[in-house]
C-alpha cells in the first residue's frame, strides 16, 4: 500500500530527501511540502506559492508537488489524508523538532526524520565540512581545505547546501565559476556570502536543487569534492572525510539542536572554533561533550582569526556593525565579526542602529530579540535589499564595518566608507588540517 507522505521543509534539504529517497519510490507518494516561514524566508512580508516542478519530481508527479505553508501542517494532514510526515530542514532545537512530531501526531500522521539514508556515493573522493549550528565557521574550514588541496595540484569543486529560492527549474543544476555568474543568477545575499568567498579563490561551486544530477556534473571535472554544508545539516554525500565545527560560544548546543548532535556523533574530527575569543571553561565544556557524544572524534582545537584591510580607519572611530546575517537570526547569535574587529582595532564606540532600520530589517529586532548594536546582512529580495540599505544609510556614524563574507559595497550603496573584515581559521597546535589530509592521502588521491 502506498504512503502518503508530507514533507515539512524550508526548501533545501527537503527537496533532496525527496530526490534521494522518495523520487521513483513506488511505496510512497509525496503530497506536499511545506515550507517553513521562520526558517527560510521569514524575513519577507510572505511565503510565495510555488510548486516543486514535474520535470525533477519525476513520474507520477505530472503536476509537480505543491508547496504549502508549514503553518496549515494539520489541516493538510487531514485534507491530504497523509500517512506520514517527514522533518527535513535544520538548525531546529530539540524541543522545536518534538513540538511539531506532536503535531503531525495529534493530526492522525506518523513521524519520521530522514537520516544518513539521504547520503549520495560518489565515485570521487569527498571532504565533507558540517557544524553543530548555524554559525560555527564552516566557511573558514572549508576555505582552507579547499586551498590545501589546490596546494597538492587537486583539482577540488566545492558544493554548497542548496538555498533555491527562486525558479527551481532553473535552479536545479548551478555552475558558479565566476562572480559574474552570481549576477546573472540574481543570487540573494545568503547564498552569495557562501559562494563568493570559494569563488574568489578561484574555486568552481556547485549547488541546487537535484543533487543527483549536481554529482554527476561534478564527478566529471573534480578529483575531490569538498562539501560545504549549511546550518548544521548532514552531507548530502556520503564523505570520505568528515569535519564538524562547534562553537564554545554557544556551549551545550552541540548536544541540543538538530541534525547538529547527528553531526556531531558521525564525524571523524571535530573542530572546535573560536577558542581565541571564548573563555576557557566553554571551551572545556564543548571539548567533554564531545568526548561523551563521540569518543572515537579527534579534536581539532583552533581559532577564529579576524583582519582587516584598514585598520587605521578602525582606530578611534564611530563604527556600524553588519553582520552574517543567518548566523545572528537563526544562529541566535547576538554578535559576529564586525563586533570583533571593532574592539580589536580600537574603534572609539559602535553605534546602535536600531532606530534607523527601516521595513523588514526593523522587524528582525522584534523577531529576534537577542540583536544588539548591528544589523544583519539580509538581501533574500530586492525589495529588502533596499531596506538593508537604508537601515545602513540611516545610521550615523564615520565607518561601517562589514562583517560578513562578500563585498557589501558591491550589493549595497553604502554613503560611509566601508572597511571589509575578514576572518580566517588558524589551528592551534596539532592534529592541523594538512595533519588530516596527509593521514588520509591514500583514500583522497593525493
Amino acid at each position: 500500500m502506498t504512503r502518503r507522505t508530507l514533507i515539512m521543509g524550508a526548501a533545501g534539504r527537503d527537496f533532496h530527501d525527496f530526490v534521494s529517497t522518495f523520487r521513483g519510490n513506488d511505496e510512497r507518494e509525496v503530497v506536499a511540502f511545506t515550507q517553513s516561514f521562520a526558517q527560510n524566508i521569514g524575513e519577507l512580508d510572505e511565503i510565495p506559492e510555488r510548486t516543486f516542478p514535474a520535470s525533477i519530481a519525476g513520474e507520477g508527479y505530472p503536476d509537480g508537488i505543491p508547496i504549502l505553508p508549514e503553518s496549515e501542517l494539520e489541516s493538510i494532514v487531514e485534507d491530504r489524508d497523509v500517512d506520514e510526515v517527514v522533518l527535513s530542514y535544520s538548525d531546529l532545537a530539540h524541543e522545536y523538532v518534538m513540538h511539531q512530531a506532536s503535531r503531525a501526531l495529534s493530526a492522525g500522521a506518523d513521524f519520521r526524520l530522514i537520516g544518513t539514508e539521504m547520503m549520495l556515493e560518489s565515485d570521487t573522493p569527498v571532504v565533507a565540512v558540517d557544524a553543530v549550528r548555524t554559525g560555527c565557521g564552516k566557511s573558514q574550514a572549508s576555505r582552507k581545505l579547499a586551498g590545501a588541496l589546490d596546494d597538492r595540484g587537486v583539482d577540488v569543486v566545492v558544493v554548497r547546501e542548496p538555498m533555491p529560492y527562486g525558479d527551481l527549474e532553473a535552479q536545479r543544476v548551478q555552475r558558479f565559476e565566476s562572480v559574474d555568474d552570481l549576477e546573472a543568477a540574481g543570487v540573494t545575499i545568503e547564498e552569495r556570502e557562501e559562494y563568493e568567498h570559494h569563488i574568489e579563490r578561484g574555486h568552481v561551486v556547485y549547488a541546487g536543487v537535484d543533487y543527483e544530477a549536481i554529482l554527476d556534473e561534478v564527478e566529471a571535472e573534480a578529483e575531490v569534492i569538498l562539501w560545504d554544508g549549511g546550518n548544521n545539516e548532514l552531507p548530502f554525500f556520503e564523505p570520505d572525510v568528515h569535519f564538524v565545527l562547534a562553537d564554545p560560544h554557544r556551549p551545550g548546543h552541540e548536544l541540543t539542536y538538530h541534525p547538529g548532535e547527528t553531526n556531531l556523533r558521525i564525524a571523524d574530527y571535530v573542530v572546535i572554533n573560536k577558542e581565541n575569543t571564548a573563555e576557557e571553561a566553554d571551551v572545556r565544556t564543548v571539548v567533554e561533550n564531545v568526548g561523551s557524544a563521540n569518543p572515537e572524534a579527534e579534536i581539532i582545537h583552533a581559532d577564529s582569526v579576524v583582519s582587516v584591510d584598514d585598520p587605521g580607519a578602525i582606530e578611534g572611530a564611530r563604527v556600524l556593525a553588519v553582520e552574517d546575517g543567518p548566523t545572528l537570526t537563526h544562529g541566535g547569535t547576538a554578535t559576529g565579526a564586525a563586533s570583533i574587529a571593532a574592539e580589536q582595532y580600537g574603534a572609539d564606540w559602535v553605534v546602535d542602529p536600531r532606530k534607523g532600520a527601516v521595513g523588514s530589517i526593523a522587524d528582525l529586532y522584534d523577531e529576534y530579540p537577542h540583536l544588539g548594536k548591528v544589523i544583519p546582512a539580509m538581501g533574500y529580495s530586492d525589495e529588502q535589499v533596499a531596506e538593508l540599505e537604508r537601515s545602513i544609510n540611516n545610521v550615523d556614524c564615520d565607518v561601517v564595518l562589514a562583517g560578513t563574507p562578500i563585498d557589501l559595497s558591491q550589493i549595497v550603496d553604502v554613503e560611509k566608507p566601508v572597511v571589509r573584515v575578514r576572518y580566517d581559521i588558524e589551528e592551534r597546535g596539532e592534529p592541523t588540517f594538512e595533519d588530516v589530509l596527509d593521514e588520509h592521502a591514500d583514500v583522497l588521491g593525493l
